[in-house]
């Protein structure tokens, strides 16, 4: 297995700069940075050479919200395959999340995630232990060095991971020992509004269009300011998990560095990308929670991410079957596939003129390895873990049924055409994606936290 590379004549995007250098891979680590005009030394002429000319490379994204699905429910996907489809993505690290079968509530069942991971996973790979209203000691035991996160569902999504518990919140929120990461939607709101909807709506044919108005803007900000309230007072590391209003983009810091912030927010791709006008052609198919809002939401957290309000860009990727979301709206689950098209969608962004390309790259490889202390990883530097990917800007990349990698085998982009394409990505120096070719003999590894 060749394990040193000479990526030649690329683009490199990092650190807020596009610049010319080669770059040399060697035992898992990127060795030289080589700048242009540099002669190249004898010690690298055994290595593979990638000529990158007209090629961009980015550190390897970061994707700190992904549902992987296994254990329990890999009839939808599991680690081996999405890993496999976040790769080919250009995502080389992810955070996975508990709200799988049984929830990941205590330390030895989330263990056993990363035993599977260790044996499946093709990229780096970390697991938050889900919050309950009854497993604070659990929570205290967490070894913050080696888990991202503890997750709390302040709005159910799945199973009995609800935490609406007064006493329950202060304890995690003064007692968690690492990052606290919630989804934030105000239950009762939800429950009242699904309520009435369903009682309105008895003798008509539902869409997903009401998806939005369920689960509202005012439940989404009534459980924000709860959340970054209960963070002040006990000086929580907060993450917001995948926001979705411009009402809750006022709660969030857009002047200090996001190393100083202890709040931090997220936004998802399909956030950015779609609005509540959507729904009457895609339907279910973009029924995520939180749900997909106005068009002015959608300007709001553009604004909020180009300002620094918005700290990360991740995918929340949560596969169903075909079958599961073409069911009537009140029985098709919420959630989609994203990790293999988060990457090219924000490329899309730059093509439009909406995003640069070093801030692409600062929202999705810095800033998560900052936010979560990642060490060694998020960026191009000497010595750090060689997490690269190339990207053609100028390569179509048709989105259908012979191309997508999923195990659910459906995307919310089928028919679309991106503008760029993924070439190559390398996990730890493994090429693990090579022009359409996996890789898989090398697993990833676990993500380690400064902490």
């Amino acid at each position: 297995m060749t394990r040193n590379y000479l990526i030649q004549n690329a683009s490199i995007v990092n650190e807020g700069s596009i610049y010319q250098a080669d770059v040399a891979i060697s035992d898992g680590f990127i060795k030289a940075i080589i700048k242009s005009g540099s002669p190249v030394a004898s010690q690298y002429s055994h290595f593979r050479v990638i000529d990158a000319r007209g090629l961009y490379l980015l550190p390897g994204v970061i994707d700190d919200q992904v549902h992987f699905r296994e254990p329990g429910l890999t009839h939808k996907g599991n680690i081996y395959s999405e890993s496999r489809a976040a790769v080919a993505g250009g995502i080389t690290s992810f955070m996975e999340m508990p709200n799988t079968l049984p929830s990941t509530l205590t330390n030895v069942l989330l263990e056993e995630k990363y035993e599977i991971a260790a044996r499946h996973s093709l990229a780096n790979y970390s697991f938050y232990l889900g919050a309950s209203n009854h497993n604070l000691e659990e929570i205290k035991r967490v070894d913050s060095s080696r888990v991202c996160g503890i997750k709390v569902f302040m709005g159910s999504s799945t199973g009995n991971m609800l935490v609406d518990d007064r006493h329950t919140l202060e304890g995690i929120f003064a007692e968690a020992p690492c990052l606290v990461a919630v989804h934030c939607e105000h239950e009762p709101t939800v429950r009242e509004n699904l309520s009435r909807y369903r009682t309105a709506t008895t003798d008509q044919i539902i869409g997903a269009d009401i998806h939005p108005l369920i689960r509202s803007a005012e439940a989404c900000y009534k459980s924000s300011a709860q959340a970054v309230e209960l963070a002040n007072r006990y000086q929580t590391r907060l993450h917001i998990l995948h926001l979705s209003t411009a009402v809750e983009m006022k709660l969030f810091d857009h002047q200090r560095p996001l190393s100083e912030k202890k709040i931090t927010a997220e936004v998802c791709v399909h956030h950015l990308w779609f609005n509540s006008d959507d729904y009457a052609i895609k339907g279910n198919f973009i029924k995520w929670n939180p749900a997909i809002k106005t068009a002015n939401d959608q300007q709001a957290l553009w604004e909020a991410l180009l300002s620094g309000r918005l700290d990360v860009v991740a995918t929340d990727h949560a596969p169903h079957t075909y079958e599961e979301k073409s069911r009537p709206y009140f029985d098709s689950p919420s959630g989609g596939p994203l990790v293999q098209h988060a990457l090219p969608a924000m490329l899309d962004f730059f093509h439009e003129g909406r995003i640069s390309l070093p801030a692409i790259v600062e929202k999705m490889c810095h800033n998560p390895a900052i936010a979560f202390q990642i060490g060694s990883r998020g960026f191009i530097r000497e010595g750090y873990y060689a997490d690269l990917v190339l990207v053609d800007l100028n390569k179509p990349n048709l989105v259908d049924a012979d191309s997508i990698r999923y195990k659910c085998g459906w995307s919310p982009f089928e028919g679309h055409v991106f503008r760029s394409a993924v070439t190559h990505t390398f996990v730890n120096g493994h090429l693990a994606y090579e022009n359409g070719e996996i890789h898989d003999d090398q697993s990833g590894m676990r993500l380690l936290f400064n902490r």
